[in-house]
C-alpha cells in the first residue's frame, strides 16, 4: 500500500513570512530566536523566517509538494528566496497565475480571466470607485496587480474606520471581496481564489490530500478546500473569531506561528 501524496499550499506573508513589524516577539533580546532573511527589497532587508523554520521548511520540501501560495504578483513572489527544494508549483495573484517551473501556466490563466469576464464586474468599474472614494490624506498608494485585482496602501492611523466596511459593502453586490491586511486594502474578485489553483496542483500532481495554512480572509476558500488547515493566532480572520470543520485556530502569533504550523504539515505530512 503507497503513502497518500501530500499536498501543502500555504499562505506566505505572515503566515510562514514576516516583515520586521509582524514579527511579534514577546521574548527578552537574548531568548529572542535566530532569524534567516527570505526576502531583500530595494537592498533591505524586508521579510524573515526563524531559522528553526527555515531547516523545517527545507524537510517539508522533501516530504511533501509544497507550493507557496500567495496574493503577490509574480514580480513580488519572485523576491522571496525561501529555503528547501525550489518548488515546482506556486500560486501567485491569489490564484490569477499558477507558476510551474517558475513560469506562468498560459492555460490557467486562460481560465481565469474568462471565469472573471462572466461572474463578476469589470476591475476598472472598481478600480475607479476606490480612487473616487479613497481620500488622499491617508491613501499612499493606488495599484493594480497583474490586471486581476486592485488594493491601495493606506495611513492604517488614519484610516477611517468605516470606510473598509462600506467598500466591502458596496463591492459585495459586484461580485468582488474586500481584505484589510496591514497597511493594504484588496479588492479581488470573488471568483479568482487559491483554493481552485490548489485544486488544479492536486489533480496535476495526484495528491489525495491536502494541507493549508493562511491568515487572512483571502486565504479563507483556501482553508475550507483543504483536507486540514491551520490559521494562526493573528490577522483578519483570527480578529472576527473566524472557525471552520477541520481548521485549527492556533495561539501563536508573529514569526513563533510561522514556525507552529510548519510543524504542523511536517507531522501531518508524515
Amino acid at each position: 500500500m503507497t503513502s497518500p501524496k501530500v499536498l501543502v499550499a500555504s499562505d506566505l506573508d505572515r503566515t510562514l513570512i514576516y516583515s520586521a513589524a509582524a514579527l511579534a516577539l514577546p521574548l527578552p533580546d537574548e531568548r529572542a530566536p535566530r532569524l534567516l532573511c527570505v526576502e531583500v527589497y530595494e537592498s533591505k532587508p524586508l521579510s524573515y523566517m526563524t531559522e528553526t523554520a527555515a531547516g523545517l521548511l527545507a524537510e517539508l520540501g522533501e516530504a511533501a509538494v509544497f507550493a507557496p501560495t500567495t496574493t503577490r504578483t509574480r514580480q513580488q513572489y519572485r523576491r522571496i528566496q525561501l529555503p528547501g527544494p525550489a518548488p515546482k508549483f506556486a500560486i501567485c495573484a491569489n490564484g490569477g497565475h499558477l507558476l510551474v517551473d517558475g513560469a506562468s501556466d498560459p492555460e490557467w490563466h486562460a481560465q481565469v480571466t474568462a471565469r472573471l469576464a462572466g461572474e463578476c464586474a469589470p476591475l476598472a468599474e472598481v478600480r475607479a470607485h476606490m480612487t473616487a472614494t479613497a481620500d488622499p490624506a491617508w491613501v499612499r498608494k493606488h495599484r493594480v496587480a497583474e490586471d486581476l485585482f486592485a488594493y491601495v496602501v493606506v495611513e492604517r492611523e488614519l484610516l477611517p474606520e468605516d470606510w473598509v466596511k462600506e467598500l466591502a459593502a458596496w463591492a459585495e453586490n459586484l461580485g468582488w471581496t474586500v481584505s484589510l491586511q496591514g497597511r493594504k486594502i484588496y479588492a479581488v474578485p470573488k471568483p479568482l481564489t487559491k483554493s481552485a489553483a490548489m485544486r488544479e496542483i492536486a489533480r496535476r500532481t495526484g495528491a489525495d490530500r491536502t494541507l493549508a495554512a493562511g491568515d487572512s480572509l483571502l486565504d479563507a476558500d483556501l482553508l475550507l478546500a483543504a483536507d486540514r488547515g491551520w490559521r494562526p493566532g493573528h490577522g483578519e480572520l483570527a480578529d472576527v473569531g473566524w472557525t471552520a470543520p477541520g481548521v485549527t485556530s492556533l495561539p501563536e502569533r508573529g514569526v513563533a506561528a510561522g514556525e507552529r504550523i510548519l510543524r504542523e504539515f511536517l507531522r501531518e505530512a508524515r
